[in-house]
C-alpha cells in the first residue's frame, strides 16, 4: 500500500493528510512550548525522522533512512497576527499546507502553530506514505500528554549495506513465490472486497462533482453529538457509519437535485483498515477499499435501511483489507504504462471519498493544553470534487468536507445540507 500512495503522487495534488488541533485561547501553549514539546516527543516516531531512499537495481522497494540533518526548524513554523482570525481563515491555512508538496529531501511532514487573538491551533500535515488513518492516531497518541513514552532508539542509524539489501530483496521474493496459493485466494478475496463481478463492471452515472480537479482544497465542517448518532445506529441495527453514509448521501442528492441531476445511485468508497490499531513505531499504511453502491433515494430513513443491509451483507463475504493487493497492482501497473493520471482523472468507479476514523473518547492535552477539536483533512487526486473526513472525539462527531471550489461552488449549502440530513437522521420519534 505504500508504494501504491506513491504511484498515486503524481497528479495536479500531492497526496497529504492532515489534522488541525484546536486549542482553548484562554489556555493555549506557546510557541516556545510547541516547540520544546516537539523536540521532546517527535524521537518517539522514528518516521518523523527518516528520508525515502531508492535502492540499487536488484535491491528491492525503496527504504526509510534516518535523515542525520535533521533539524526540528525546518518542520516547524508560526504564525501570530495580533487580531483575531475567523474560523474560515484558519481552514484555510490549512488547506494551503495541505495542498503544498512537501520537499522529498527532508522528512515527508510539517507543522504550523497559529496563534491570533482568538484562537490558537497547531496544524500538522504529513505525506500518506507515511502512514494511514489508524497511524496518524498513534501519531498524536505519541504526542499527547496522555501517551505512552516508547523507548527511543539510537538516531541516526546508519542505513543497510547494499548486500544486506540485496539478500533481503532475495528473500522476499523468494517468500512471495512460497506465498503465491495465498496472494491468489487473498487477491480474489479483494476483488470481492472491491466489489468487482461479470455483473458489476459497469461505470458509475455521471455527474457534475466527477471533474478533474485542480491543486486548490477548501475546508468546511459539520459537528454533531456522539451519542445521538450511535442512537441512530442502534434503531437501524446498523453502525456510526452507516448514518455517516446515509447522511452524506443525503447532502449530496441535495446539491446535484438542485443542479438538476437525478443519478439513480451514488457510489461512496469506504477505506477498509487491515488493522484495529498501529503504534509510533509501526506506521504505513495497511487499508484497503470497499465501494458501497446505495441508491438515490430522498427519504433518509429508507436510505440508512438500504445502507445498512448492503453493508452487513459485504462484510460478511470480505476479508479486511484485502482488496489492497489487486487495488495496489492496478495502479503500480497504470502507473508503469503512464495511463495512472489519466485514469484517476476520468475514472468512472466511485462518485467520492469518505474515510471514517474513531478518534479519542476523551480530550487529550499537550504539553497541559487541552485539545478542544481534532479536524482531519486529506487531499484526493483525480476526479472527485469532493471527499469527507469523519472523525469522533470527546463525544462529537465530525464530518470534515474537503472540496475543490473550482467544481464545488456550492460548498456552503452542501456544508449546510449535511447538518440538515444529520438533523433528520437523529431526530429519533
Amino acid at each position: 500500500m505504500d508504494l501504491t500512495v506513491l504511484v498515486s503522487d503524481h497528479t495536479t495534488i500531492p497526496m497529504n493528510i492532515g489534522a488541525i488541533l484546536l486549542f482553548d485561547n484562554a489556555a493555549a501553549p506557546t510557541p516556545a512550548s510547541v516547540r520544546s514539546l516537539l523536540a521532546d516527543r517527535i524521537p518517539r516516531i522514528p518516521r518523523f525522522r527518516q528520508t525515502l531512499r531508492r535502492t540499487p537495481f536488484g535491491c528491492g522497494r525503496p527504504i526509510w533512512v534516518d535523515a542525520p540533518g535533521f533539524l526540528l526548524d525546518r518542520h516547524l513554523e508560526v504564525r501570530a497576527r495580533p487580531e483575531s482570525m475567523t474560523e474560515p481563515e484558519l481552514y484555510r491555512i490549512a488547506t494551503d499546507m495541505l495542498c503544498r508538496p512537501l520537499p522529498p529531501d527532508r522528512p515527508l511532514w510539517r507543522a504550523c502553530l497559529v496563534i491570533s487573538a482568538t484562537s490558537c491551533a497547531l496544524i500538522i500535515i504529513a505525506h500518506h506514505v507515511l502512514t494511514d488513518g489508524l497511524g496518524g492516531l498513534a501519531v498524536l497518541a505519541a504526542l499527547a500528554d496522555e501517551g505512552q513514552a516508547p523507548p527511543i532508539r539510537r538516531f541516526p542509524q546508519p542505513p543497510p549495506s547494499r548486500w544486506a539489501l540485496a539478500a533481503d530483496a532475495t528473500r522476499d521474493r523468494l517468500h512471495t513465490i512460497r506465498g503465491l496459493p495465498v496472494d491468489i485466494r487473498r487477491g480474489l478475496a479483494g476483488l470481492r472486497e472491491l466489489g468487482i463481478s461479470w455483473s458489476s463492471l459497469r461505470p458509475i452515472e455521471r455527474t457534475s462533482l466527477n471533474r478533474p480537479t485542480s491543486s486548490r482544497r477548501r475546508l468546511t465542517r459539520v459537528v454533531v453529538d456522539l451519542a445521538d448518532v450511535v442512537s441512530t445506529a442502534h434503531h437501524a441495527d446498523g453502525t456510526v457509519n452507516d448514518v455517516v453514509l446515509a447522511a452524506i448521501t443525503g447532502a449530496l442528492l441535495d446539491i446535484l437535485h438542485a443542479r438538476d441531476e437525478r443519478p439513480r445511485q451514488l457510489v461512496i468508497s469506504v477505506p477498509i483498515a487491515g488493522r484495529r490499531a498501529a503504534d509510533p513505531s509501526n506506521l504505513g499504511n495497511d487499508t484497503g477499499v470497499r465501494p458501497i453502491s446505495i441508491p438515490a433515494v430522498d427519504d433518509d430513513a429508507t436510505r440508512l435501511t438500504d445502507i445498512v443491509a448492503v453493508s452487513k451483507a459485504m462484510s460478511r463475504s470480505t476479508v479486511r483489507s484485502s482488496s489492497a493487493a489487486p487495488l495496489g497492482g492496478a495502479f503500480r501497473l497504470l502507473h508503469r504504462t503512464g495511463l495512472f493520471e489519466a485514469f484517476i482523472e476520468h475514472q468512472r468507479v466511485v462518485h467520492t471519498f469518505e474515510t471514517n476514523l474513531r478518534g479519542p473518547a476523551t480530550a487529550i492535552h499537550l504539553d497541559g493544553c487541552r485539545v478542544t477539536a481534532l479536524i482531519p483533512s486529506v487531499a484526493t487526486p483525480g476526479n472527485v470534487g469532493v471527499t469527507f473526513a469523519v472523525l469522533s472525539y470527546a463525544g462529537t462527531l465530525g464530518v470534515t468536507v474537503i472540496a475543490d471550489p473550482d467544481i464545488v461552488t456550492d460548498q456552503d449549502q452542501l456544508t449546510h445540507a449535511l447538518a440538515t440530513r444529520f438533523e433528520r437522521l437523529t431526530a429519533v420519534p
